[in-house]
């Protein structure tokens, strides 16, 4: 009998794992970061510091929106180098508006994006195609030689692909046009930090990892890291601080 037990104990945790996960699955907020682990550190961009922020940021802003949810509110948090961008739906104007106003203030925070739609939430199917887009962005942008990859994270949303990340403007311009020849993306958002190639080449030699010469401009004087001296995109208020770009 005790040698029986432990297989039944085992697949107790196995299904016991796979309901969780099945109903962490149906929560209307979604949460775009990763664990930040060595080989990450080791390849992206953004300092250390800026990767863990970036890891609070989402969890402290899951957490806001999440006390004023409701059943027509479906929300993604994303935040790459202390920018959050903010996609999904919810059922009214003032819901969009308190989903921003609720993740305002949260620390080391720079800048807010928000895109949130007003409209009924995303299907299954509509979430597994944007899935499946995200998927092809990556692979596409993996194929192509003459980009790092790990520059750019990929958020997509009913078809619109958002890229978020730090990259030179040809390494933009040349993520766009492949971005917007992948089939199903209907539109390219971009939410990306502009470094020179002179910065980029500095990057590389100091082995991989960004150097702060000097801080920029923070809404939160409380970040613990200095902030790399990067200019965004010049943007158009009507895109809620991102640049967008139609596919052709």
């Amino acid at each position: 009998m005790k040698t029986s037990s432990i297989p039944r104990l085992v697949l107790t945790l196995t299904a016991g794992a796979a309901l969780a996960a099945a109903l962490s699955a149906c929560v209307p907020l979604v949460v775009g970061g990763a664990a930040v682990g060595a080989g990450l550190v080791a390849t992206d961009r953004r300092t250390s510091g800026a990767q863990l922020d970036d890891q609070g940021i989402e969890l402290r802003a899951a957490s806001r929106i999440r006390e004023i949810a409701n059943d027509q509110m479906y929300v993604s948090v994303t935040s790459f180098n202390r920018q959050m961008l903010l996609t999904g739906t919810v059922g009214n104007a003032d819901d969009r508006r308190r989903a921003e106003a609720a993740v305002q203030g949260v620390d080391n925070v720079r800048n807010v994006v928000n895109e949130i739609q007003v409209g009924p939430s995303r299907s299954f199917q509509q979430r597994s195609n944007d899935t499946f887009i995200t998927g092809k962005v990556k692979a596409s942008l993996l194929d192509a030689k003459d980009l790092f990859a790990n520059s750019f994270k990929i958020v997509t949303d009913s078809g619109v692909v958002y890229l978020m990340g730090l990259a030179t403007r040809r390494e933009i311009d040349r993520a766009t046009d492949i971005t917007r020849g992948v089939s199903g993306v209907q539109k390219v958002v971009r939410v990306v930090e502009v470094i020179t190639e002179a910065e980029l080449a500095n990057q590389a030699t100091s082995g991989g990892t960004q150097q702060n010469t000097a801080p920029a401009a923070s809404t939160n004087s409380g970040s613990r890291v200095p902030l790399p001296p990067m200019e965004p995109l010049k943007t158009a208020p009507a895109t809620g601080g991102a640049t967008v770009s139609p596919v052709r």
